[in-house]
């Protein structure tokens, strides 16, 4: 191995350990999504020991990336991100990028209103904005509503009880939506 592949290795465990604090885990809650136990866990994170094929894809699975990033690998061949849609709550997720950790973009498809449960106001920690491209949202911000048409954004601090849904009974509505960490885990992870 050259100099560049040892380096790469060297720096595996604050990588895992900076994927795991992103996604607000416990080692026992990791374990318990992948399997690998607790003291493994931390002898990995700390560099005692390099990470094997069998301990990086349930890790990789746990933190909805692929392996190359649990490992910073140089990035190689095709730029474009590879879109694999989530259905949670209803609604679809398609990620637009490709990095964990930090702040990331989603395409989120909103059916119509008929098919989504009543509003239920939620808070988590965290900051969202989001872009309509198509059709409506309604944000229930606090106690206010608001409708947010194609071409218009919203921004507003995750701690206020907030919802958002399609007002259409006909039509799906799509929006490009950025949240970071704590936003990302609320919508896409199980709580």
């Amino acid at each position: 191995m050259g100099d560049e592949d040892d380096a790469v290795l060297r720096a595996v465990g604050a990588r895992l350990r900076r994927l795991r604090r992103r996604a607000g885990l416990t080692l026992a809650e990791l374990s318990e999504r992948t399997g690998i136990t607790p003291s493994t866990l931390s002898r990995l994170e700390t560099g005692r020991v390099q990470p094997t094929l069998g301990q990086l894809l349930p890790l990789s699975r746990a933190y909805g990336v692929p392996i190359g990033e649990l490992v910073d690998a140089p990035r190689v061949g095709d730029p474009r991100v590879h879109l694999h849609p989530v259905r949670r709550f209803g609604l679809t997720f398609v990620p637009l990028t490709r990095l964990a950790g930090g702040v990331q973009a989603y395409k989120v498809v909103y059916p119509p209103a008929a098919t989504l449960p009543p509003p239920e106001l939620r808070t988590h920690d965290g900051h969202e904005w989001f872009y309509v491209l198509t059709g409506a949202v309604q944000l229930v911000l606090g106690g206010e509503q608001h409708v947010i048409g194609t071409g218009e954004a919203a921004e507003f601090d995750t701690r206020t009880p907030h919802w958002i849904g399609n007002p259409a009974d006909d039509r799906p509505a799509e929006v490009i939506a950025i949240f970071g960490s704590q936003g990302e885990r609320v919508h896409l992870h199980e709580t």
